[in-house]
């Protein structure tokens, strides 16, 4: 479509009705005019520095983690979905293989895909380690290997909160990997190869060893239960889960923590459940069974440490909370009370047994701690059934709470008088994974 096409399309009764389904009724007008202004924004006069083409419109989504904390990387189960928060982007194929992306608060990316003699140039350069251009070099040398590829050029924004355990980075990488599917082989991608895809670039270009959750659920789309038991072949299930129908907010609280040095805090998780797969000769846990950890507990506490076999029990316990939550949703009727008491369980665990809801390097920074006893008091003073829990990595940043609906901004106006206006953010369970709004692909 052209600029005035587009424009058009924003406008018309069929791009409202594809909004409201994205994004919610609630914010489907101003997300109209988000993709309007990156529209407005290819054009010389905007300062986009590239004649524009026939433009094509993309959205991969945030996601949230409903359970398994801290299981991927040990090959365990989760239950993860997509969200309404999403990173979105107007595009146009080049006539090379250059690839320039603006996103707006960020510098513009250029990545010149070729070595400036007609040969490919998709080999990972450490001088782009750690960077945007990292991963859109490691991605289309991914689909290099899958057929032909080329250059775009693309206006982007994100609505997907930073820092927040959101995954806007996962967004940002499927949001680029659905581009080149689109543009260059079809959009034949299934949604499952280009979470691998974006995973692999991150791996292997980006330099962070991350596992497949965030993408697989941001690809995806909807709720989804992901067994991580053969890394080589992912197993996922759609499942059906609308929590304001059974009359509760979904919300994550951002503590505004100071993430800065809690790298090793993350890193100590995955290395010490390693360690005690390890002691045993495996690769990971998920290659073991509780009652063979616990039989051998003694000598496990004297080969890794007391922290390593309280992060081993929290793993097998939240894995097997992963499978119950999603058989409870999969159940006809009225099970919500029951989901939200393993939610909490979910909750304890992670704050007695994996212990990441501070940084032991920082005992008097205790934001989720603080998130978390006050939002107990809150529901408890009120009689009522709710949940709350860390929500992704852990040391700073966001829990996850349920809030019974007719209570949320009293709940809103208790977290915010603790962390700020906007600590509280409310989502919504999008069905739709990665998606191209003009070819709905």
């Amino acid at each position: 479509m052209t600029g005035n096409e587009l424009l058009g399309f924003f406008k018309g009764p069929e791009c409202e009705r594809l909004f409201e389904t994205l994004y919610g009724s609630e914010t489907a007008e101003r997300e109209r005019l988000r993709y309007v202004s990156l529209v407005e924004g290819v054009s010389p006069q905007a300062g986009f520095p590239y004649a524009a083409g026939d433009l094509r419109v993309f959205s991969a989504p945030g996601r949230t983690e409903l359970g398994g904390n801290h299981t991927d990387h040990n090959r365990g189960r989760v239950l993860a979905a997509s969200i309404q928060m999403d990173a979105a982007a107007v595009a146009f194929p080049s006539n090379d293989r250059r690839v320039f992306f603006r996103s707006v608060g960020f510098p513009d990316v250029k990545v010149n895909l070729d070595d400036g003699e007609g040969r490919p140039d998709l080999s990972p350069k450490q001088e782009e380690a750690g960077t945007t251009e990292a991963l859109v070099r490691g991605i289309a040398a991914e689909f290099s290997k899958r057929g032909t590829i080329g250059g775009f050029s693309a206006n982007a924004s994100s609505t997907v909160l930073r820092g927040s355990g959101l995954s806007s980075s996962a967004a940002l990488e499927v949001l680029i990997a659905k581009i080149f599917d689109s543009l260059y082989q079809g959009g034949n991608c299934h949604a499952l190869e280009l979470a691998q895809i974006s995973q692999k670039a991150e791996n292997d270009f980006f330099g962070k060893p991350c596992g497949l959750m965030d993408q697989a659920a941001s690809a995806c789309g909807g709720a989804a239960f992901i067994d991580f038991a053969d890394p080589d072949s992912v197993l996922l299930k759609k499942i059906p889960f609308d929590p304001l129908a059974a009359g509760y907010a979904l919300c994550v609280v951002n503590t505004r923590g100071n993430h800065a040095n809690l790298t090793p805090d993350y890193a100590a998780i995955p290395k010490e459940m390693g360690d005690v797969a390890r002691f045993f000769g495996k690769e990971s846990l998920r290659e073991l069974e509780l009652s063979q950890v616990l039989a051998s507990a003694p000598e496990i506490r004297k080969s890794a440490g007391d922290r390593a076999l309280l992060r081993a029990i929290h793993f097998f316990n939240e894995d097997r909370r992963a499978t119950e939550m999603v058989a409870l949703l999969e159940q006809v009727g009225e099970t919500i009370h029951e989901f939200l008491d393993i939610v909490n369980e979910s909750g304890d665990s992670s704050w007695e047994l994996l212990q990441n809801i501070y940084s032991p390097g920082d005992p008097h920074a205790q934001g989720l701690s603080v998130a978390l006893a006050v939002s107990r008091e809150f529901f408890r003073a009120r009689g009522m059934s709710a949940a709350c829990r860390v929500h992704g990595g852990g040391f700073a940043g966001t829990i996850q709470a349920y809030v019974p609906v007719d209570v949320v901004e009293d709940y809103r106006a208790q977290m915010e008088a603790l962390f700020g206006s906007g600590a509280l953010s409310r989502l919504r369970i999008r069905q739709a994974g990665a998606v191209e709004i003009t070819g709905n692909k």
